[in-house]
């Protein structure tokens, strides 16, 4: 997936956030999220720290070349352990209280994703970069999983606020490009289920009874290791 086509879906996702919650009441913010033990607010702080990693891994020496994927990016080792989330955890809380409000959070967010989509688009197409577990990846890779985090947060987001989903049709054929490799996304349309539906099954935000298990499996899905 070239970097063009992955900046267009990370811009146009987080388009779409932003103009979900601007304008959310504060008792919104505080709403109960799947992703225990974070508010709605601390969902959004998780998704800036995510984000916000990126300027500094384009200030740093670039790799001689790439040895991790995206989908490899997400193999369960230390980086998902109890010691590893606790500390994603206490990284989000801490991100969301820097802002005074629910309006500031927001305002946080749009800064972010806006400033990296600018550094990003003046990058090489093979651009490396390291990130902070020590993986050498392409940039277009890693950005990658910048869209899976904020097209899933997303679906956690409006999930814990009782609206439509947002999901761009660029982000999510990105992330099912991801897990299930160019040649399938097609076939992944005969499950009847929209892209929300699929992406919260195969996140595990959903969960699959054992024919719906077989029919992902069938489709040769990459299953990824989230925090």
């Amino acid at each position: 997936m070239n970097l063009g086509r992955v900046l267009e879906a990370f811009r146009l996702e987080s388009g779409a956030f932003t103009d979900a919650v601007s304008g959310l009441s504060e008792a919104e913010w505080n709403l109960p999220t799947r992703c225990a033990p974070w508010t709605v607010r601390d969902l959004l702080g998780h998704v800036c720290v995510v984000i916000d990693w990126l300027p500094g891994m384009l200030d740093a020496p670039a790799p001689s070349e790439a040895k991790v994927s995206a989908a490899e990016y997400y193999r369960p080792d230390n980086r998902f352990s109890p010691q590893t989330n606790g500390a994603r955890i206490a990284l989000a809380q801490d991100r969301a209280a820097r802002s005074v409000d629910g309006a500031a959070s927001a305002e946080d967010f749009t800064a972010i994703w806006q400033q990296v989509d600018r550094l990003c688009r003046v990058q090489p197409a093979g651009r490396t970069v390291r990130t902070r577990h020590g993986d050498a990846m392409l940039l277009s890779e890693f950005l990658l999983t910048r869209v899976v985090e904020v097209a899933v947060h997303g679906l956690d987001l409006a999930d814990a606020l009782g609206s439509e989903p947002w999901l761009t049709s660029s982000a999510g054929d990105a992330v099912l490009e991801l897990l299930l490799g160019a040649e399938q996304t097609a076939t992944a349309r005969k499950t009847g289920w929209s892209r929300p539906q699929f992406l919260r099954r195969a996140t595990g935000r959903e969960p699959l009874d054992d024919t719906e298990a077989a029919q992902i499996e069938r489709l040769g899905i990459r299953w990824l290791a989230l925090g």
